[in-house]
């Protein structure tokens, strides 16, 4: 069997593993195991940017390596936030000679053991929504046959994330609708409003109280009464 056949039947499990993955984090788990088989490298890691552009590890395939990324995350620079605000791979070939960042990241790095590292954003619309990080206990430990498949890794789970990522996102929406409608309908049994004046019932706690309206409601829907501060409805 040739090495592009191979290649091409582990894309194809990978693709079905990521569509069988429930929700963002066993689809980054699959993406890091995955990440190992394919490109052979020491360690792997897939850190999440959030919704508020700061990162989040999620998956690790070494504990040791959570302390590294929050050296970095804490610091606010190193090859991790260059991946992110640059949305572009990095390749590292010895950690030990690179001077691009600062000698604390380099003393860590190298205390851990790792002498070569990629880092490669997981991009959707342009931006980094992940990064994917591969690691190796040698000097030169990635070839440019690495770089591609990890990259085609890459792609591959940046789409993954996403639609895990959208999937999410409705699951919340709906059930937020849900909570709300159910909160409404409580207030205008009880308290003989129309459903107009009972969302702005809910609207109102939810702005004094600087709370999302899902919160509010689910708290009087656990409660079933108003908060003890608040005026009764009118």
């Amino acid at each position: 069997m040739s090495k592009e056949h191979s290649s091409a039947e582990a894309f194809g499990r990978l693709a079905a593993e990521l569509q069988d993955a429930d929700g963002v984090e066993q689809t980054v788990e699959t993406v890091v195991r995955f990440a190992l088989r394919a490109v052979g490298c020491e360690y792997a890691a897939v850190v999440l940017i959030t919704r508020g552009r700061r990162p989040q590890i999620m998956a690790l395939t070494d504990p040791r390596l959570a302390e590294l990324y929050r050296g970095q995350i804490e610091a606010g620079e190193g090859p991790l936030i260059t991946a992110v605000e640059q949305a572009a791979a990095l390749v590292i070939p010895d950690i030990a000679g690179d001077t691009r960042w600062s000698a604390r990241w380099k003393e860590r790095m190298l205390a851990a053991e790792i002498r070569s590292a990629l880092y490669l954003p997981m991009l959707a619309a342009g931006r980094a929504e992940a990064v994917l990080s591969l690691y190796g206990d040698k000097p030169n430990a990635f070839t440019d046959d690495d770089l591609a498949v990890a990259q085609i890794l890459a792609q591959h789970g940046s789409a993954a994330i996403a639609s895990a990522r959208s999937s999410a996102s409705m699951t919340e929406a709906i059930d937020a609708r849900r909570l709300v409608g159910q909160a409404m309908g409580m207030l205008m049994e009880r308290y003989a409003l129309d459903e107009p004046r009972a969302f702005e019932v809910l609207r109102r706690y939810s702005m004094d109280s600087n709370r999302k309206l899902r919160d509010v409601a689910q708290e009087l829907l656990a409660t079933r009464k108003l908060p003890s501060d608040a005026r009764r409805p009118v």
